[in-house]
Formats: structure tokens, sequence, C-alpha cells
């Protein structure tokens, strides 16, 4: 009687199937080269590059015009693209719920919900905790401020260059120096942002080592025009820091000395407490 083979878990691709006779076959291959594809196409839109022509995704991809045509016509038809008053593409409704999906589901921002939502309560101002991702650091929760005040260029699922971010300084600190170069290089500094942001690698590296001996950074319009914000980072066992969390606020409202005196000791607290639910330790 001939038996099945049943993929291990841990063998997502492949299985190598043997023949009744006790010879091996060739491993069979479970990729979908369509839906490879079609992600493919997906992944080149970012917060930089919200819309892309057709034509734009045909030289980025190297997939042929015809193909491409296909697969964005199938993506549209799914919600997972739309197209925009110009004739360009940009990601659909499909996309965003997916992605709200997978961020809800991290055991990250299920752990560290009670602490933002009683920091926001003792402050409130905006809440913000990110993950670094490559040189950009992705935001995946953020309670606003109630009065609306601070732009809404920021929310879940944005992303901001690590090397401006309150957030992705506090996690660059603890990086060793090897990490560190191999995530940043000169073309992190690029784009327009605060007046304050940093530009250059002896930049970023003063601030990182004031970040890793004071447990916390603190900047003023360096990623964003009028947007102050001060972050701490959060460590989870055997992983060193994976995230950080900020509280931003309006310059104009908040001295130095006033974020330091007000949002400080509640922020180094929140960053703590989820530390420890995370089993880290609190130090760099």
């Amino acid at each position: 009687m001939e038996h099945s083979t049943i993929p291990e878990e841990n063998d997502k691709y492949k299985i190598d199937d043997s023949k009744v006779d006790g010879t091996k076959s060739q491993p069979r291959s479970y990729r979908v080269e369509a839906l490879a594809k079609g992600l493919r196409l997906l992944s080149f839109f970012t917060a930089e590059t919200p819309t892309l022509r057709v034509k734009e995704l045909v030289e980025l991809s190297g997939i042929p015009m015809p193909t491409t045509f296909r697969l964005v016509a199938t993506l549209e038809e799914e919600g997972y693209l739309e197209r925009t008053i110009d004739g360009q593409v940009r990601p659909g409704t499909s996309v965003l719920a997916l992605g709200f999906a997978a961020v809800q589901g991290m055991d990250l921002v299920q752990t560290s919900d009670p602490n933002m939502r009683d920091l926001h309560a003792r402050t409130a101002e905006t809440v913000n905790l990110g993950v670094l991702y490559s040189d950009q650091v992705l935001f995946v929760a953020r309670i606003p401020r109630r009065d609306g005040v601070l732009s809404d260029a920021i929310r879940v699922g944005s992303t901001v260059p690590a090397v401006f971010s309150s957030i992705g300084k506090v996690i660059l600190a603890g990086m060793s120096e090897d990490e560190l170069h191999r995530t940043i290089s000169q073309t992190s500094f690029a784009g327009r942002w605060g007046p304050n942001a940093v530009r250059t690698m002896d930049e970023l590296l003063e601030q990182l080592s004031s970040a890793r001996s004071d447990g916390y950074l603190l900047q003023q319009e360096s990623a964003i025009p009028g947007l102050s914000s001060i972050a701490a980072p959060i460590r989870q066992s055997g992983k060193g820091i994976v995230a950080a969390i900020n509280v931003a606020v309006p310059t104009a409202e908040y001295t130095r000395k006033k974020l330091l005196d007000k949002i400080l000791e509640p922020l180094l607290v929140a960053s703590r407490e989820i530390t420890l639910r995370l089993g880290g330790s609190i130090q760099y």
C-alpha cells in the first residue's frame, strides 16, 4: 500500500517523497510563481513611494509588461491595489486590513498596550511604539493626543528613517558598531526632514552615545518640524532591544526642561514595565 508523505512543519516549501521501490524522487516545490510575483509588486510600495505607475513596476521588478498588467489587474480585483485619479496604482484596503491584522497579532503590541494606555493617560500626549525595519522605524502602535494638534503624517504602518526618529536612535544605540554600520549607510540620511535632523554618521554616533548613557533620547524637530519627542528602549529576553516607545509633543508647547520634568519619568516607567513583562533587563 502506498503512503502519502506529509510536509514537516519546518519544511514549508518542499517535500522529499520516496517512491514505492525505495528510490528518491526529486523534491516537489510548492512555490506558486504567479503569487510570488504579485507579492513582489506589492513590496515596492513604501512610505516614500506610496503610488507607482505600471511601467515603473515593470522597471523595478523586471517582470514583462503583459504579466505585470495581468498581476496588477488581479490585485485590483482582490482589493490589494487601487487606481488613483491620474492612473497610478497604490495599496488598497485589503493590504491595510492584512497589515493591521498582523500588527494587532504581535505579542509586542499586545504586551505593550496596557502600559501605552497608562502613559497616554498620565501625559495626555501622543504615545508611539516602533520597531526597526531595515534602516527604518515601523510604527506598530499609536495612541494619539485627543485634540488632534499633531500631524497625522505618522500612523500605524508608517515608516520613518531611523536616523531621524527618537525611537530609531534608541534602538540603534543598542547595536554593536559592526551591526550599526551594516544597518546605516549614507543613503539613510537622505530626504527632507526636520531642521535639527542629523546628517552624518558622526552626528548620529554622538546622539547614540548619549542615549546609551542616559537610557533615553530627547530630540526636538529632528523628524518633523514643530515636533519634539522623547523615547526609551524596550528589551526582550535573549534579543536585546527589540523596540522603543516614545511620547511626541508640539515643540511650541514643550521646552526641553518641561519634556524632562513632565514626560521622562512616566515614559521610563512604561518602558521598564514592558521590558520586564518581556523578560528583558532595563540596562543598555
